[in-house]
């Protein structure tokens, strides 16, 4: 093994002479950064790697191989990043930063990627005060879209002031400096008042027992122009410009300070927040109380537990900290059970390598979708491009014939991951397809989709929807073998109240090829004629046969005709081998009832319970390369293929398979010929009436 490819120690980092100086001051400023929020050595070693992959891209390609997976994958995570960064300075816009936040949790891998985006960001907003003016401020904006929220939404208190700040100086420089200089302005009295406010209210907690610390607690530009805004006051009316924080040491000492402290100056009752008894949607806990302090000025003061203090500080980074064995009080169990559910590992990554992946409430069950223009959309997990196109706008779906993801087109059904982008191709008259309402088929996942598919055709003439929706009965019943089956009050099963709406509801997709099955077996079937006596019927074992007129026989099905529960059926006595059942309209059973009348039986179902039956099908299509296995696949996932065969026409191009499949019901059958039609060059998919 040669010094180019053995592999490197997980933490090894490339040499710092390998970089330009600019971006080796960056990189050890942002692992200074890692430090403060307690990160680990893989986390600080992928700050360094990243760098090198930006700066000499051919050298990282050489040496990536080598790395530990971990550090590879925390730095192919802040490559993926760079796809949100270019999305934002090409689009341009605030409008989609919540979009833009949302893709950037869902196309990562490891939480950690967060913490060192953050920390790099900061970094090079600390770096960036000579940079030129139209860079700086699209670093800033970048900041005040993407970062400083993140921060935020992940309680990383300590860097979000920080991110904020920074952005706003560039942003808002006229401002920025007036806030400064009138914080500024007679810092030394209010320093000396502050000491004087700490030392009151110590001594106080301390006559009081209560091991405490108290400190100023230092203002920031941003949180003082946004809380002017919100409030629209001006400086002087900020009730929060001098500030103190109380730290304890459990949850009873913080209300027992805040109780000493309101003893201590009169509070104003309309400025106090309990986040404690009602944390934020970031789980940050703390009491907050403006109080009236000496010489009348306003006085604003934090009462927190140490560890709800660190919480604070670190927010999602303190997490390592516990991870790696550190001590936790109650409070701070409390908030990494918090943590755990908001931060769920991805299926397959190792919980140890500290919370791989990221589902948070940021994230969800969704993906987040680009178009040629950069926006972002975000649907349910699951979602085709045809939603995608009905997401987007009505007639955008409508309209849809095709589609594109990432320049390569795609069939309808195809389900997009977060990040991809998509260009819908449209004709241009709308002509959605009545095939979209199918479940089965895969066409649309999203019921709201679904719906504008549904309003299109139902503002169709009703004769067209009627026209529709018979040759949809039409062919179900075809399909299902079952054109005998009377069908006066089938509507009525199905909740229609007359068989024009039924037909009006099969056109618009209310009613599914399997509610129709299921109803066509329940339908109103021909009675057994009643004997002059009437036995007591004869029940089988569940899911068998009810027998009248005789008892304690062999049943069996027969196998010209394969009936299904739901099929009229009639039982024909043999000679030792008990009663066959066959469907009632079978011909074989026709021949035997005309050569012996006196052995035809009458026969209804039972409960099928979880009983299964075997039923002949049959598949025709234009072959192709794998569609025997893209068949087979399709029954195998919900089916027992009992037996097959196939035959190939080569002159004609055609295949005609057939299958014996084990099913319970006419539901499992409808629901499986729907799935077989749906499949690339299959033609039909049918029930077989008899062999």
């Amino acid at each position: 093994m040669t010094a180019s490819t053995r592999p490197l120690q997980a933490t090894a980092i490339p040499s710092p002479g390998d970089l330009p100086a600019d971006a080796r001051a960056l990189t050890q400023a942002t692992c200074e950064l890692l430090d403060r929020l307690g990160c680990d050595e893989d986390t600080r070693a992928a700050a360094w790697w990243y760098a090198l992959a930006r700066a000499q891209p051919e050298t990282w390609a050489e040496r990536s191989g080598q790395l530990a997976e971990p550090v590879r994958r925390l730095v192919e995570g802040q490559r993926e990043a760079e796809r949100v960064w270019a999305l934002h300075a090409e689009h341009g816009s605030h409008a989609s930063a919540e979009g833009l936040r949302r893709l950037l949790l869902a196309i990562i891998r490891d939480l950690r990627v967060v913490l060192l985006l953050l920390a790099r960001q900061l970094a090079t907003l600390q770096a960036a005060a000579n940079w030129p003016e139209g860079e700086r401020r699209a670093l800033a904006e970048l900041t005040a879209d993407i970062h400083a929220p993140l921060a935020n939404r992940l309680g990383i208190w300590q860097l979000k002031w920080e991110l904020e700040d920074l952005a706003f100086r560039y942003l808002h420089p006229d401002v920025y400096r007036r806030v400064a200089e009138l914080l500024d302005e007679r810092r030394a009295d209010r320093e000396a008042y502050i000491a004087r406010c700490v030392e009151t209210l110590g001594d106080a907690l301390g006559k009081e027992g209560i091991d405490a610390e108290v400190a100023g607690r230092p203002k920031h530009i941003y949180s003082i122009w946004k809380k002017m805004q919100r409030k629209r006051v001006d400086f002087g009316e900020l009730y929060d410009i001098r500030a103190l924080r109380v730290l304890v040491g459990s949850v009873a000492d913080c209300y027992a300070a805040l109780g000493i402290t309101h003893a201590l100056w009169p509070n104003l009752p309309d400025e106090f927040d309990d986040y404690i008894a009602r944390p934020k949607g970031n789980d940050y806990r703390s009491l907050h109380t403006a109080v009236i302090g000496p010489e009348g000025k306003t006085l604003e003061v934090q009462i927190r537990t140490r560890e709800m203090h660190r919480a604070a500080e670190l927010g999602v980074a303190a997490h390592w900290r516990y991870k790696e064995g550190g001590n936790a009080d109650a409070a701070y169990q409390a908030r990494v059970a918090w943590m755990r559910k908001l931060l769920e590992s991805r299926e397959g990554e190792d919980d140890a390598a500290l919370l791989a992946g990221l589902r948070s409430e940021l994230a969800e069950e969704r993906v987040y979708l680009l178009t040629p223009k950069g926006e972002v959309f975000d649907l349910p997990r699951g979602a085709t491009v045809l939603d995608f196109a009905y997401h987007v706008h009505s007639m955008v779906g409508h309209r849809c014939r095709g589609a594109k993801v990432n320049g390569r087109i795609v069939p309808l059904t195809y389900q997009p991951t977060s990040g991809d982008r998509i260009e819908i191709l449209t004709a241009k008259e709308a002509a959605p397809s009545r095939d979209w309402l199918s479940p089965h088929q895969g066409f649309l996942q999203t019921a709201s989709a679904r719906g504008k598919v549904r309003a299109w055709f139902r503002r169709v003439d009703n004769v067209a929807n009627v026209a529709a929706g018979r040759q949809i009965l039409e062919r179900e019943l075809k399909r299902l073998a079952l054109a005998d089956r009377p069908l006066e009050r089938l509507h009525a099963k199905l909740g229609q109240k007359s068989h024009e709406e039924l037909l009006v509801a099969l056109a618009l997709g209310e009613i599914s090829s399997g509610q129709l099955a299921r109803a066509l077996t329940e339908a109103e079937m021909p009675a057994p004629a009643t004997p002059a006596r009437a036995p007591r019927p004869i029940r089988r074992e569940p899911g068998a046969l009810t027998i009248h007129g005789v008892g304690n026989l062999l049943t069996t099905m027969a196998r010209c005709c394969q009936p299904l529960p739901g099929d009229a059926v009639a039982g024909f006595i043999t000679r030792g081998r008990g009663v066959t059942v066959h469907r009632a309209d079978c011909a074989s059973l026709a021949r035997l009832r005309a050569r012996a009348p006196e052995r035809v039986i009458d026969v209804h179902w039972g409960e099928t319970g979880e009983r299964a039956y075997d039923v002949e099908i049959a598949v025709v299509g234009y072959d192709r390369k794998n569609l025997h296995r893209d068949v087979t696949n399709t029954i195998a996932a919900g089916a027992h293929i009992v037996a097959s065969g196939t035959r190939v026409d080569p002159a004609r191009g055609e295949v005609d398979m057939r299958f014996t499949v084990r099913l319970r019901d006419f539901g499992e059958l409808a629901a499986l010929l729907d799935k077989l039609v749906a499949l690339p060059n299959v033609v039909d998919a049918r029930r077989l009436a008899t062999h």
